[in-house]
């Protein structure tokens, strides 16, 4: 075998890496870039797809590569072989988590502890409707609540002995403490209004704690709303638990 043949054969060891650490690449680019405003969410997303198209390929291939290099025992390419094999494992890894977690849930993104008269927003109305695209905060119990109560049973209101004025300060206090922006807090309406906003795409979940008196107490309800997408992958359902069980533990 001449010299040529043998370094023909060479190009496709790096260029198997190369290809995993673009797709690697991918993810967070598209991510970072729909938050910079640098292109669209639909945009971002694009670059997700093509970052695991490109692991998939990378991956299959690099199998098929690896088997080769032990078989004809060409060491050299081993390495950067099995760097590419191993990059894309992560990221299909990555993207197959995240798709588990869309498919063990509804495809629903508006979540409340009230089902048949949820928590209504008042200035967040006027900020989601000064952005294009977004979700309607319309909560239609017939289609909503009956899906809410299969996939999260354990969002209900709460109720507690503690006054609601005391109450209403306690969720600004555990709603700031999230990280959460508050947007309103209007002791006369009983309510608090927050924004969520994700580290990677910059998505922005809308947030309306509500306390009403009752008894000799009072009931807390929230409702968390995401601006974009149809699946919010539990987040809204996760934010109101941890809302509420930060109410509670005062």
């Amino acid at each position: 075998m001449n010299d040529q043949t043998q370094q023909s054969r060479k190009w496709w060891a790096p260029a198997l890496m190369i290809g995993s650490i673009v797709g690697l690449v991918c993810l967070p680019l598209g991510a970072l870039g729909s938050k910079l405003g640098m292109w669209s969410f639909l945009g971002g997303f694009m670059l997700l797809a093509v970052g695991t198209v490109l692991a998939a390929a990378v991956f299959f291939l690099g199998v098929i590569a690896l088997a080769y290099c032990f078989a004809k025992k060409r060491s050299a390419e081993r390495g950067s072989v099995f760097i590419g094999v191993a990059i894309s494992a992560v990221i299909l890894g990555l993207m197959g988590s995240q798709y588990m977690a869309a498919s063990s849930v509804p495809p629903i993104h508006n979540i409340s502890t009230d089902t048949q008269q949820p928590p209504q927003f008042d200035k967040i109305v006027a900020i989601r409707a000064a952005q294009e695209g977004v979700n309607s905060l319309a909560y239609d119990a017939n289609v909503l609540a009956e899906q809410q109560r299969a996939a999260y049973p354990s969002i209900q209101p709460l109720i507690s002995s503690v006054s609601s004025d005391e109450l209403l300060s306690q969720a600004v206090e555990v709603i700031e403490s999230m990280g959460l922006e508050v947007v309103n807090a209007d002791a006369s309406a009983g309510i608090v209004e927050a924004t969520d906003t994700t580290f990677w795409f910059g998505f922005k979940d809308d947030v309306v704690v509500r306390v009403k008196p009752q008894g000799r107490g009072s009931i807390v309800d929230v409702r968390s709303v995401s601006r974009v997408g149809e699946s919010d992958l539990g987040k809204n359902a996760a934010r109101i638990s941890e809302i509420l069980a930060g109410i509670k533990s005062y």
